[in-house]
């Protein structure tokens, strides 16, 4: 008898824990865990805003160890739309700035020397490598699409860099507006050309004079002084008058007129 109690026991015992289990897993959490548990792994994604910019307001996502995001937008519901349809995330505004992320930022935007953390999870070994050169673009100066695919031994893959650069997830802080149309024309951006040529023209780069060049047909410049062909955006010929500079519609015809390429802007690789 005392076999078959102790039997009995157990299993109503095992009855009951399988009932209160049951109704565990029916128990929705509070609303705020998910979030709250995210900030205290310094995983919940956040932004802030930056109101002066050359285009306006630009916000800001980052998850409290790297920035995730940038957009420029009206609002903030503008930018939580913006955010979750580029990158199927959504992301809240953050309640306290972090100073050095945000002192970083603006040191950025301004030409300064800064230390950024770009988190580029979810992009592709191909997407990675097209937006970590386009990062090497200096500020005020231009490269096109053919450039970049051919610095990243992709030559064949124009179309592929451009589609890579369209999904940038962190324009700005990675300036895929400095990257234009194989042909030396601005091109199109992500956020429209208007806002592509504001940020350049931030830059100091002469947007009218690159595109002129463009249209005639003219893709490098030669400097006499020194034997190098540069693209026209190089800071080696930069703020020259183009008087002084001899207008070259192709690689090879630079170097029929005995022009080496610069090894700063590396024009060698626009030609095509």
């Amino acid at each position: 008898m005392n076999a078959q109690s102790d039997r009995a026991k157990a299993l109503a015992s095992a009855r009951a824990l399988h009932q209160r289990l049951h109704r565990l897993g029916e128990a929705a959490a509070p609303g705020g865990l998910l979030g709250a548990v995210l900030d205290e792994v310094g995983l919940a994604e956040r932004y802030v805003s930056l109101a002066e910019t050359p285009i306006g307001t630009v916000y800001v996502a980052f998850n409290g160890r790297s920035i995730r995001g940038v957009a420029p937008a009206l609002d903030d519901a503008s930018f939580e739309r913006t955010y979750r349809a580029r990158t199927g995330r959504s992301a809240r505004r953050a309640e306290t700035v972090p100073l050095e992320l945000l002192d970083a930022i603006e040191r950025h935007l301004a030409g300064q020397p800064a230390e950024l953390v770009l988190d580029l999870h979810g992009v592709s070994e191909f997407e990675r490598a097209v937006l970590l050169k386009a990062r090497e673009i200096p500020r005020g100066e231009v490269r096109p699409y053919g450039w970049i695919a051919r610095e990243i031994g992709r030559p064949g893959a124009v179309r592929a860099v451009g589609s890579a650069l369209n999904k940038n997830p962190i324009p700005l802080l990675i300036p895929c507006h400095r990257v234009v149309k194989s042909d030396g024309q601005i091109g199109e951006y992500a956020f429209g050309p208007s806002m592509k040529r504001a940020l350049l023209a931030a830059e100091g780069l002469d947007v009218a004079q690159i595109e002129a060049l463009a249209q005639a047909r003219i893709r490098f410049v030669g400097d006499d002084a020194s034997g190098l062909f540069c693209l026209p955006s190089c800071q080696r010929v930069r703020g020259r008058p183009l008087a002084s500079l001899r207008r070259l519609p192709t690689a090879t015809a630079a170097y029929a007129a005995g022009y080496r390429p610069c090894p700063a802007c590396r024009p060698a690789a626009a030609a095509g």
